[in-house]
């Protein structure tokens, strides 16, 4: 008997376990993906910038704040769902 006691701890301790290593490989994928949007748009101002000799990189200014709404937007579509 004392057996069958024991057997649902352990199955309510693995399953937060597993509720907790999903939730940890959630937000970390969001925040890996907000880096990579910012990144991105980062880059490609850089790049604009580049090609028409802008002294001031006003284009890569925009273009983080631009990312920056974006993958808010992102992170908050994601945790409605």
């Amino acid at each position: 008997m004392r057996r069958q006691d024991e057997n649902p701890d352990k199955k309510d301790q693995s399953r937060k376990g597993g509720q907790a290593l999903k939730s940890y490989a959630k937000y970390t994928g969001m925040a890996f993906q907000m880096m990579g949007i910012i990144a991105g748009f980062a880059f490609a101002g850089y790049k604009i910038d580049q090609w028409y000799g802008h002294k001031v990189q006003w284009v890569t200014a925009m273009a983080c704040v631009l990312g920056v709404c974006l993958s808010i937007y992102q992170i908050i579509r994601q945790l409605k769902e």
